[in-house]
């Protein structure tokens, strides 16, 4: 049984690891000691895994046990950056380069001079933009947009992804000279869903800090609804878990956490979550405990699956307007995620005749995601789908 005793423990621990990277699991106490030989030296860091696991949080500490640590530290998400503007937004433009340079700018990487320099979403960056990028890391030199002479930074990088940036290799959109220059270190952040005990950790970390930023006196999470949070399958990773535990509190903060108030607010379908939780991880566990757990991270897994789907149309009701597109009920039942993605793509692909961006505009992605996701579902010559 988990008991008072063990969550005191555990906050106690928690609350003496110097450390924004909070977990007790070996792998993210193995990840601290990585980052302590890490972080004194120059070398630059690939940091990898699924989104929302925590790769920024892993830069930062990077950076605050860096030589570094009191110099700037420059996070730059490159997903969200339009191609056309990206080359100056890194390395800065001069006067009258282009339409609209009204005044010679600093790009990111001459404001992180001296510090870091943290790269999210390295894999969306253009091919044209990736030359330029790894003539930084092998000599600390750029060139302005408009400029006509190299100037030099003394910048620590750091990147992260969460693409197989091997298999972008392969498909030709990655450079294969700079994913070897990238991953001097390459660090691996777990899913959450590996490292099941963190989550307590992580919940009463994100409770404590929420309840005391909004003065809000919360009363408890009972033993059953924090069993069913420990062995739910987080797809979203730590960033979903966060979001979750806020908003379970604004909406719940009067009361005793239960297990129904988690199921419901997961809008997971209550007739597919009866199947109790399992064994505690804290407890020992024999071959009939881990068999149970199994079946049950296998039922969440489906679960999610079909919450997903079920539930597209409230999650992205305000990214995508109901304008026409529609799946029959008896077809819905079975389609699996990849295949509601490719109806919903050729859907807005014929009703916009082709207009990329348009359909990027609609759906909120980037043109170069949009490009990309075409090409898997079988687009040739910008015209039609197999």
């Amino acid at each position: 049984m988990r008991g008072a005793g063990v969550r005191i423990i555990m906050e106690s621990i928690a609350a003496n690891i110097s450390s924004d990277l909070l977990g007790l699991s070996i792998p993210i106490v193995e990840l601290r000691q990585i980052i302590k030989q890490v972080a004194p030296t120059d070398v630059t860091v690939l940091i990898t895994g699924e989104s929302g696991v925590g790769k920024e949080v892993v830069a930062h500490e990077i950076h605050k046990l860096s030589k570094r640590a009191d110099k700037p530290f420059i996070t730059v998400n490159c997903g969200a950056i339009p191609e056309g503007i990206i080359e100056s937004e890194l390395f800065g433009h001069q006067k009258g380069s282009f339409t609209g340079a009204i005044e010679t700018r600093k790009g990111y990487f001459e404001s992180a001079d001296g510090g870091t320099i943290f790269l999210d979403e390295i894999g969306e960056l253009p091919l044209a933009t990736q030359v330029k990028f790894l003539r930084v890391i092998e000599n600390g030199e750029f060139m302005k947009v408009g400029g006509t002479k190299p100037e030099k930074v003394d910048v620590r990088i750091i990147a992260a992804t969460n693409r197989n940036l091997e298999e972008e290799i392969a498909s030709g959109s990655f450079r294969e000279d700079l994913y070897y220059r990238l991953r001097s270190i390459n660090i691996l952040i777990p899913p959450l869903r590996e490292r099941k005990e963190d989550i307590e950790v992580l919940f009463n970390h994100f409770v404590n800090s929420f309840c005391s930023k909004n003065k809000i006196d919360f009363k408890d999470v009972s033993q059953q609804a924090m069993e069913y949070i420990i062995n739910y399958s987080w797809p979203g990773n730590v960033r979903q878990l966060k979001n979750f535990t806020e908003s379970l509190i604004t909406l719940n903060g009067d009361k005793k956490i239960e297990v129904d108030d988690v199921i419901r607010h997961l809008n997971i379908p209550r007739k597919e979550s009866t199947l109790p939780a399992p064994v505690s991880v804290f407890q020992g566990q024999d071959d009939k405990q881990l068999l149970f757990r199994a079946l049950f991270e296998l039922k969440t897994d489906i679960m999610d699956i079909k919450n997903q789907i079920e539930n597209l149309g409230a999650t992205a009701n305000s990214k995508i307007p109901e304008d026409g597109f529609h799946i029959p009920d008896e077809k819905i039942e079975n389609i699996s995620y990849d295949e509601f993605e490719q109806e919903l793509l050729t859907y807005y692909w014929k009703k916009y005749n082709g207009n990329i961006n348009r359909i990027a505009d609609k759906l909120k992605i980037s043109n170069r995601t949009l490009y990309r996701k075409f090409k898997s579902y079988g687009l040739k010559n910008g015209k039609a789908f197999n």
